[in-house]
């Protein structure tokens, strides 16, 4: 039997030897490698997380002792140590065990979040709840050294250092990478803090020495104590975190258990805030992981990828880069993810990566372009929210020319509701002088693109879906500047497809072309401001219906209405979007499918508001002309 068929709890891990132990690690990273690499993951973060959960769970008592991870991607070991191993094969699968902490799944998980720079937060709060209601409990947040980078771990440790009779315990898991190396002044010195021999030695040596001497010896000794900070600055500079007030423990070999059992147990008998600052390698264990330079495995990337959105607006960018100097980039933290990579191998002196600080790169970009650049600030779509206020008072109320482009756009599936950027074409309509894109295939993209970093006087955003990029659907038609007409077979129905979801549109016409029903596919390419033509469009039709991959609560349906409303025009309005609620995972396809989101659906949902509107006779006697029976 293995040693992981053993542990049913976080509580058998007490019981075991340290050989036991030894074994465990190893099993449990072959179970990573063997599963993670068939259901897709974060596969690089948990091989380097192995010795650390360990030791988490061996020194506190999960769920009294509360475990906050900060991102909780890595939080694979912690599942298989908390009840979840025979069911981890189901690992990011539809009604399977979650890529993130879940508390539907296990007590032992505290907070169901994936952004990073938040648990530090979570912990202060839980760690005062628990002193003001006089509980013996502790509370431990992990966060790694890209976490640190982001703006709100710095408010938190600020708050932290302050309360010093929390029973708190920070580690912060220094592999030197987020997605990519860690960038910045903070990875510098955690850099230096793993380096530079530590200043205990040095201090335990001097004390030993002169200890020998009487007399002369422990005063000479209190002398050395008095300067300690000084010599801690000139050997270990882990002052940052001792001028905040913070009780330092560190650097430890994150991959050695004992050695972070042992400092856990230190910090945990401290009484008050500590950071434990762990030394790990990201995918330890695993050569090709360790390898692996671009992230370490940080997820397992299919073989044979097709090409995607992704790559379609990395390739664009660096033509336009060879053509606009004044062209920029800013990343925070993901290079590769959202496919700045390239133009950062082509242009390095005009690509920033500010770290998990999606705050500082928004306004950062608004300070280049009123320096005179166009920035192209690349995240996926559910990180902007974080940065909705930068967005709206440092660019948009400045004027400042910022090109966004929003990777993961809509459904986004396996990684559940943290996600899915199903918010973005809601939060940006309330932005004055903001124009929103959303390209339906590859060459839109492309052309859009083009036409974003064209505007130095608003904000533009560029918003397109996780995977393979579409098949190029050419227009047969354009209305105005912008509008292009798909299809177009009647004038019952107004089908407005946005984005990626035009192609749907189109299914949905053919569907209801089969009933009998003349149709109408329009893509808006430019999806705010709502373009007038649109609505002087959407006069001639008995119907329009708007389908996009956005929730509905205040999205392009919502807005297309209103708009239409403002000029008294009484067509009915029927939006189809994502449902304002919280997703569980499953593939892209299967989400749409239980959300009512594919062709079939919306087809038979518009004819039974048809039916309902006009009677059987609209579905039965099908007018050749494409117009319903009685219609005007």
């Amino acid at each position: 039997m293995r040693v992981l068929e053993t542990v049913g709890e976080p509580a058998d891990l007490k019981k075991l030897t340290g050989q036991q132990l030894i074994d465990l690690a190893s099993e449990i990273r072959d179970v990573l490698v063997e599963t993670v690499s068939r259901t897709g993951g974060h596969l690089g973060p948990n091989l380097g997380m192995v010795e650390i959960t360990l030791a988490m769970h061996r020194v506190f008592d999960s769920p009294r002792d509360r475990l906050v991870f900060d991102t909780g991607h890595q939080t694979y070991v912690h599942k298989l140590l908390t009840g979840r191993a025979p069911k981890f094969d189901t690992l990011r699968q539809q009604g399977g065990l979650s890529g993130y902490p879940s508390r539907a799944e296990s007590e032992h998980d505290v907070v169901e979040n994936s952004h990073a720079s938040t648990a530090l937060s979570y912990a202060d709060g839980l760690a005062k709840a628990y002193r003001l209601r006089k509980e013996d409990r502790h509370v431990v947040a992990l966060i790694g050294d890209g976490g640190l980078t982001g703006g709100m771990a710095w408010e938190a440790l600020n708050n932290i250092a302050a309360a010093k009779d929390l029973k708190l315990v920070i580690i912060v898991n220094d592999n030197g990478r987020s997605y990519s190396p860690t960038v910045g002044g903070l990875a510098t010195h955690l850099t230096s803090l793993r380096t530079n021999p530590r200043y205990e030695k040095i201090l335990d040596l001097i004390k030993k020495n002169l200890g020998r001497t009487p007399y002369v010896g422990p005063p000479m000794y209190e002398v050395l104590h008095g300067v300690k900070k000084g010599l801690k600055d000139m050997l270990a500079p882990q002052g940052m975190f001792e001028d905040l007030g913070l009780k330092y423990v560190g650097p430890v070999d994150g991959h050695d258990r004992q050695a972070i059992e042992d400092a856990l147990r230190n910090a945990k008998s401290f009484g008050g805030p500590v950071i434990v600052h762990a030394v790990t390698q990201k995918g330890f264990g695993y050569p090709a992981a360790e390898q692996d330079e671009e992230d370490n495995f940080h997820q397992v990337r299919p073989a044979n990828k097709p090409r995607g959105w992704t790559e379609v607006f990395s390739d664009e960018l660096v033509r336009i880069g060879h053509r606009r100097p004044d062209v920029v980039a800013i990343t925070a933290a993901m290079l590769h993810p959202t496919g700045l990579a390239q133009f950062a191998e082509q242009f390095p002196d005009r690509t920033f990566d500010v770290g998990i600080a999606e705050q500082h790169a928004v306004t950062s970009a608004a300070g280049l372009a009123m320096g005179g650049l166009h920035p192209v600030v690349g995240l996926y779509a559910t990180f902007l929210n974080r940065a909705f206020d930068q967005l709206l008072l440092d660019v948009a109320l400045h004027k400042c020319g910022v090109t966004f482009v929003l990777d993961r756009a809509g459904v986004t599936g396996d990684d559940g509701a943290s996600h899915n950027g199903m918010w973005d074409m809601s939060i940006l309509q309330v932005v004055p002088g903001l124009r929103l894109a959303a390209p339906r295939d590859g060459k839109r993209l492309q052309e859009l693109l083009n036409e974003a970093v064209e505007v130095s006087d608003a904000p533009t955003v560029l918003r397109f879906a996780k995977g393979e990029v579409f098949p190029d659907i050419e227009a047969i038609d354009r209305v105005g500047e912008n509008l292009d007409v798909l299809k177009r077979s009647g004038t019952d129905v107004l089908l407005v497809g946005i984005g990626s979801m035009a192609a749907t549109a189109l299914d949905v016409a053919a569907r209801l072309e089969a009933q009998g029903f003349g149709t109408t596919v329009v893509d808006p390419r430019w999806v705010k401001p709502v373009d007038p033509q649109l609505v002087e469009f959407a006069k001639g039709f008995q119907l329009v219906v708007t389908i996009e991959d956005n929730g509905r609560a205040g999205g392009c349906g919502s807005m297309i209405a209103q708009a239409l409303r403002d000029v008294n025009v009484t067509v009915p309005v029927r939006d189809f979007g994502i449902p304002q609620k919280f997703l569980d995972h499953a593939k892209r396809a299967a989400v749409l499918q239980e959300i009512g989101l594919t062709g079939q659906q919306v087809a038979r949902d518009i004819t039974e508001l048809i039916t309902q509107q006009h009677g059987d006779d609209a579905l039965t006697e099908p007018n050749p002309a494409g117009r319903r029976p009685g219609s005007a």
